[in-house]
């Protein structure tokens, strides 16, 4: 279609129904649907032409996937199901991540009415989700047919005790929670990104993961090589908090923070297990006191004990051998991931991929490079 054509379709001024070519600027473009036309051909924008923002790398978008991840796991967190109830945990706590990550720089989003609900959500969920743990290793433990049944019977009967009113908490919990304007606020946020061509989310970031590459090292020397558990599980909790970080930037565009991001992971999971066994022995002590426990023998439930003790010592001794790579991580989240995160990729470039022992080898002869690379 010639220009002429399309200047013999416009509409007159005052009437631009949805479909209709209108021009603006000296083009055409077609009226409600956010597409240019040119000479006859259509490029999708949704941006007026002169404008000149730049690209954040979709920080609405990273914003909007993690607030419908947390929508889609609560339905069934809220009909009881255990595994909805740890996905809902976990998408809000990604969620409580972003907002304030994201936002930086932004005007009007409004960000600490919607963390303040999205924290009020992961507390209440909170409070069932260790006993949803524990009863599945209690049935892993009866499955294994190695361990006393009739203690394994007793300390399960006493955790669906504790989870069934655990489970009423949590329930009154969340109806101090608004969910409907949980979404109106998330909504919002959304839109304020979409509008704003702010672009401080990725120094945010970069400040973030220095700050928890630094807890998690403090925490590893903290721990040092000894089974201290207190120790232990703030180690944990450091290495989740810089997980969910990075986990961010791999989403933002820095693709190299993806090796670390799994071994941080691998680490996590060693030391989650380890903490959940040990909620598990304190019930295994719980039902030793009570009077209910004299019709199985004390011997039963030390049984029970001496191997969930064993199990725990095999996964320190996983996570102690784990630290130097953890060690790792941290010097690399320095050197590496934040200074990328710091440069923008380009349109269309491609993203550098480098592991950890690439960053090593750097200085290394291009054959040594060649064949670390053949490794991989």
């Amino acid at each position: 279609m010639s220009i002429a054509a399309m200047r013999m379709q416009a509409p007159t001024a005052g009437s631009n129904p949805p479909g209709r070519l209108v021009p603006l600027h000296g083009r055409y473009i077609l009226a409600g649907l956010g597409q240019l036309a040119v000479a006859g051909r259509f490029s999708r924008s949704s941006r007026h032409p002169t404008m000149n923002r730049r690209n954040t790398r979709g920080t609405a978008t990273l914003l909007a996937r993690r607030a419908r991840d947390l929508k889609r796991h609560l339905d069934p967190a809220l009909k009881g199901d255990d595994h909805g109830v740890h996905q809902s945990r976990v998408a809000s706590r990604r969620l409580r991540e972003a907002l304030p990550v994201l936002t930086a720089g932004v005007k009007g989003t409004r960000k600490s009415k919607a963390l303040g609900k999205v924290k009020r959500l992961t507390k209440a969920l909170g409070t069932v989700r260790e006993l949803d743990v524990t009863l599945q290793i209690v049935d892993e433990l009866a499955a294994r047919d190695t361990l006393p049944r009739l203690a394994l019977e007793e300390v399960r009967a006493h955790v669906v005790l504790e989870r069934d009113q655990r489970r009423a908490i949590m329930l009154k919990r969340l109806e101090h929670v608004n969910l409907a304007k949980l979404d109106r606020r998330l909504a919002a946020v959304v839109e304020a990104l979409e509008s704003s061509d702010a672009d401080e989310w990725r120094s945010t970031l970069g400040s973030r993961l220095l700050k928890r590459s630094k807890t998690l090292a403090s925490a590893i020397k903290e721990a040092g090589h000894m089974y201290a558990p207190e120790q232990l599980h703030q180690v944990r909790i450091a290495a989740k908090k810089l997980r969910y970080a990075m986990e961010l930037a791999v989403d933002g565009g820095v693709r190299v923070a993806s090796g670390p991001v799994r071994t941080v992971k691998r680490a996590q999971d060693t030391l989650g297990r380890l903490h959940d066994l040990q909620v598990l022995q304190r019930h295994v002590v719980d039902v030793q006191t009570k009077p209910l426990a004299r019709r199985i023998s004390n011997g039963s439930l030390d049984v029970i004990g001496r191997a969930l003790e064993d199990e725990c010592r095999h996964l320190h001794a996983r996570y102690v051998a784990a630290i130097p790579k953890l060690a790792a991580v941290v010097e690399a989240t320095r050197s590496i991931v934040v200074p990328q995160l710091a440069h923008r990729p380009r349109a269309g470039a491609r993203v550098l991929k480098m592991t950890l022992k690439d960053h090593a080898a750097q200085r290394a002869p291009s054959r040594a490079s060649a064949a670390a690379g053949e490794q991989r």
